[in-house]
């Protein structure tokens, strides 16, 4: 069994950052524009429990803040169901519009150019225009690359790098003698 935490337990500056990670989430997925992101963000720096930040989230879908630092469990686990595979970061799901329009029109480039070239309308040399798209796509975005994910990964590292910090010096504060 576990316990649930009270809505007026403190929430520390890590939580915050979950939190506006997740927020960036629902941005980047269009569930908010830029002006409420703003909005929310400035209540989420300013809020100081847990159900603050609950009222934040609370007409939002997953993902929401983290809260690694509270108890679990007051009793052994429950056994985990199994979670569903994550999805690679090059999926479709996760393509931007210029990924889903260049792959939307490489294969009917390829099916025009057969028809073209079968007629006789245009000579062979045709076959070149979907080839290039396919080489502009594979240049631009490269195999199982998604630019978001780009953003996220520089963001989770410059996160843990400023909490590595806080923690070094930290711990030269507790040292005595420095």
């Amino acid at each position: 069994m576990t316990e649930v935490p009270s809505p007026q337990l403190r929430i520390s500056d890590q939580n915050r950052e979950s939190a506006l990670s997740a927020l960036g989430e629902h941005m980047t997925a269009g569930r908010i524009d830029i002006d409420e992101y703003g909005e929310r963000s400035a209540r989420i720096t300013a809020a100081k429990t847990r159900g603050e930040l609950s009222e934040i989230f609370a007409d939002l879908p997953a993902p929401h803040p983290r809260y690694e630092d509270a108890p679990q469990a007051v009793a052994a686990p429950e056994p985990a169901a199994a979670a569903p595979a994550p999805k690679p970061s090059g999926a479709p799901e996760n393509w931007s519009p210029p990924q889903r329009f260049l792959a939307a029109i490489v294969p009917l480039a390829f099916i025009a150019a057969i028809a073209l070239i079968a007629t006789h309308t245009l000579a062979w040399p045709i076959i070149f225009v979907p080839i290039g798209l396919t080489v502009f796509g594979k240049s631009m975005w490269g195999h199982d690359w998604n630019h978001d994910q780009h953003h996220r990964d520089r963001r989770d590292r410059h996160v843990r790098d400023r909490e590595r910090r806080r923690e070094l010096r930290d711990s030269y504060r507790r040292e005595p003698g420095r």
